[in-house]
């Protein structure tokens, strides 16, 4: 505290205005660590009402997924509200950096209606938290000046700053993945419903719940599309919105082939048919493709490891027997 003290006098030298600053920050400080105590206190406190949340659920099957994603709902609302005076300082007021905000939350899977704040509210502590960590450990390495002290806080900070996007940006992409790998057999699954004589809506709400163990991610998104066709919501709208929010090729080829067959009155059946067929062409292309590059990629192992060794054992004993020879 004292090496911070010193580092700010040396750009401030009005006493005032130092310690009205000093006083800034220690009160920001200590009003993230009691909001930081509320949020925790709050959730230990209440666990009846978060058990009483679950409930309401209809189906018996999805009582454990309601109750968690009620949990997870709770929590991030009552961790939001604790930050709504800071969110409204710190969160973006451009309008395409929060619509690419929210797209990759959803993408992510944080559909809560504070996820937002809760993001902006996690990167503004990590931010400030490694800024503390860098001003702790720059206190061991007195040769530094003032100004590179300030600019290796201020690295650090940006460091802290950024985090929770490449964090957010990793867990959209393994959901995506995860929800890449389960649509070949969900497609499979649409086909052989749709054959036997289901609708789309049934067929759609069949596939989610046969495809809760395997593949929940992609079973809870199916569900997503059946619970808005319920409320009335247009089926091909509610695709579209199982699209957008997964950004998958495959899925928004899907909702334009069925979008297709609904303009012009072509069966459905026919329709998966034919799409499942060309996706399983692509499937196998792309595992060929994969097949083919291996000769490539094996060069550099094979150059660098093996091929290394394999003299080594091979010409080894050779030389050795030359050189003794020689001697």
């Amino acid at each position: 505290m004292e090496y911070f003290a010193q580092l700010m006098s040396s750009y401030i030298d009005d006493e005032s205005t130092l310690r009205l600053l000093f006083s800034l920050i220690v009160g920001l400080a200590v009003f993230v660590a009691l909001a930081s105590v509320s949020v925790l206190v709050k959730a230990v406190s209440r666990p009846m009402r978060r058990r009483l949340a679950g409930i309401h659920s209809i189906d018996a099957d999805h009582a454990a997924r309601e109750l968690a994603h009620t949990h997870r709902a709770k929590s991030a609302s009552s961790f939001s509200k604790s930050f709504d005076h800071v969110a409204k300082y710190v969160a973006p007021t451009n309008e395409t950096e929060v619509d690419a905000t929210r797209a990759t939350l959803i993408q992510a899977g944080f559909r809560e209606e504070g996820a937002f704040k809760v993001f902006y509210a996690l990167k503004t502590v990590s931010c400030l938290v490694f800024g503390a960590l860098a001003l702790i450990v720059i206190q061991y390495f007195p040769e530094y000046s003032a100004n590179e002290s300030i600019m290796r806080i201020g690295l650090a900070a940006g460091a802290g700053l950024m985090l929770p996007n490449f964090v957010l940006s990793k867990l959209a992409a393994r959901r995506s993945n995860r929800v890449r790998k389960g649509f070949p057999d969900a497609l499979d699954l649409f086909v052989v419903c749709v054959e036997s004589g289901l609708g789309l809506a049934a067929t759609i709400q069949r596939v989610g719940n046969e495809m809760e163990v395997s593949h929940p991610e992609l079973a809870e998104e199916l569900s997503l599309v059946t619970a808005e066709m319920r409320l009335g919501v247009d089926r091909i709208v509610a695709l579209r919105g199982l699209a957008e929010r997964t950004q998958l090729d495959e899925i928004k080829g899907l909702v334009a082939l069925l979008d297709q067959s609904a303009r012009f009155g072509t069966g459905i059946a026919q329709t998966l048919r034919v799409y499942a067929d060309e996706f399983r062409d692509k499937r196998m292309q792309a595992a060929e493709e994969i097949a083919a590059k291996i000769g490539t990629k094996m060069i550099f192992p094979l150059t660098f490891f093996i091929w290394p060794s394999f003299f080594v054992v091979m010409v080894g004993p050779a030389v050795l027997g030359a050189l003794t020879a020689f001697r």
